[in-house]
Parts: structure tokens; sequence; C-alpha cells
């Protein structure tokens, strides 16, 4: 079992600088991974993602897009070796072949209404309940979806702490 615990005290005694570029895989919004440094030292594992869920959850929207901007579009494999493509690519394992050209569809359909990627927490989810969260989402009005966006942002920012602290990678 990884020693949660020696990463999360490897996070705590980082430079400012090194501990943003860790975070930075987890959420790749400059002001959360500087927000969430600042906050060190964390005492536990769970108190560093209450945290960066809060910071998440209060982020202005231009870093919301920023974080966005990290993200492949759901259907679309993540290209790279680094850890957060690695980390997409396990994310979004559940897309099946045949659903790939409807939720290209659907990806194209919902960047034209709300202007950014469609995301959402994909870990164990299929292709096709995916794309039925898809289509129910694009009837949101613009305040709703922001809502909604931060919440899938701050559950992927979560499921990627946890693999941080794991030393996934």
């Amino acid at each position: 079992m990884p020693d949660t615990l020696s990463a999360l005290r490897a996070l705590n005694a980082r430079s400012p600088a090194a501990a943003e570029a860790e975070l930075l895989t987890c959420c790749a919004s400059r002001a959360f991974a500087r927000k969430v440094a600042a906050l060190r030292p964390y005492e536990s594992v769970a108190r560093l993602v209450e945290s960066a869920e809060a910071v998440v959850r209060e982020l202005a929207w231009p870093d919301v897009l920023e974080a966005l901007s990290a993200h492949p579009r759901i259907g679309e494999r993540a290209g790279g070796a680094g850890r957060e493509a690695s980390w997409s690519r396990q994310e979004q394992s559940g897309v099946e072949e045949d659903a790939r050209a409807e939720l290209a569809a659907g990806n194209r359909a919902y960047e034209d209404r709300f202007g950014h990627v469609y995301l959402i927490c994909a870990t164990g989810l299929s292709g096709a309940q995916m794309l039925a969260r898809l289509r129910e989402r694009l009837g949101n009005d613009e305040e709703t979806e922001r809502a909604a966006v931060r919440g899938e942002l701050a559950a992927i920012t979560r499921l990627r702490l946890g693999k941080l602290m794991e030393g996934a990678g």
C-alpha cells in the first residue's frame, strides 16, 4: 500500500514552484496550484483534498477555462506521455469505440452552446453514460452549467490528488 503520508510530507516540503508544478497535474489552473500550494502544510491528505475542492469551486471563470484547456474532448484520446495525459486516458477508458462518433457530435454541439470543452468526471462511466449526461447538460442555462463544470472539475481534481498521493503516474 502506498505511503500517502510520505507523499503528503514531500508535497509539504517542496518549494512553492515545485509544489505548484505537482498540483498543476491535478488541476491545470495556475490560480488553483498557487492557492493550494500557499495553504501548505497540510496535516492530512483529507485536508489537502478538502482544501483543493474548495479552491476549485471558488476559481474565477477564466481560471476554470484555463483548467479546461488541459482536458481533451470526451471520446478523444489524450496525447503525450505526461502524467496528466496518462490519467486522462485511464479516466476515459470506459468510452466504447462505437460511442466515439456520437460523442464527437455531442462535443461540437456543447462547445457551440457553451464555448468550452464538455467536462465530466469520466472515471467509471461508459461512453453511453457520458453521452446521456452531455445531452442533459445541453439543456442547462449558463449559470447552471458553470456550476456543473466546477463540480466535475472538483471531482476530477479529487481523484487526481488521490493518485498523486499514492504515487500513481
